[in-house]
This record gives structure tokens, sequence and C-alpha cells, in this order.
């Protein structure tokens, strides 16, 4: 299996992103449906725009040691689920 820190993401066909306080806010039109991404600041529309892995975001932003690695976890996981429901994909 790939290391999951050197996937890059896109959002989906029909799907759009809007940045709210707690994170992230994604609509798509198959469904339709909303997908909230508690993210705070960490990760904001630009992600799925900039051709940067997770890794490569957060050190461009913040530095590699002001994330803990418990948030880059959770990060991840919370990338999978939406990539698992269709609202962004894997590239």
């Amino acid at each position: 299996m790939e290391p999951q820190k050197d996937k890059k993401y896109i959002l989906a066909p029909g799907t759009q992103v809007r940045e709210e306080a707690f994170g992230l806010l994604f609509y798509t039109m198959a469904g339709p449906r909303l997908y909230f991404m508690s993210s705070g600041d960490l990760i904001n529309s630009d992600f799925f725009q900039s051709d940067l892995t997770l890794d490569q975001w957060i050190g461009q932003r913040f530095g590699q040691n002001s994330v803990t690695k418990a948030q880059i976890s959770e990060l991840r996981a919370s990338l999978n689920r939406l990539k698992e429901k269709g609202v962004i994909l894997e590239c």
C-alpha cells in the first residue's frame, strides 16, 4: 500500500467547499449532501487546488514541527473518509 502522506487530493466533480470557523464544509451535488471537516485553520479550500501533499501543505503554512502528529493523523483520517464518500479524489 502506498504511504498516505504522499497522497494529493482534489475536489470531486460537482463538489464545492466553503471555509467555516470549525474547518471546511463540503457540498456535493451527488445527493445532495453536506460533509463537515473539523480542520480548524490547518486546511483551507486552497489545499484542494494546491497540488501539495498534506505534509507539504502543513510544512509550508506552519512549519514541520508546529502541528502535532495526532492532528496530522486526524486530518489524514478525515481526508480518507471524504475520499471514501466520493467528495474528494486522490490524485
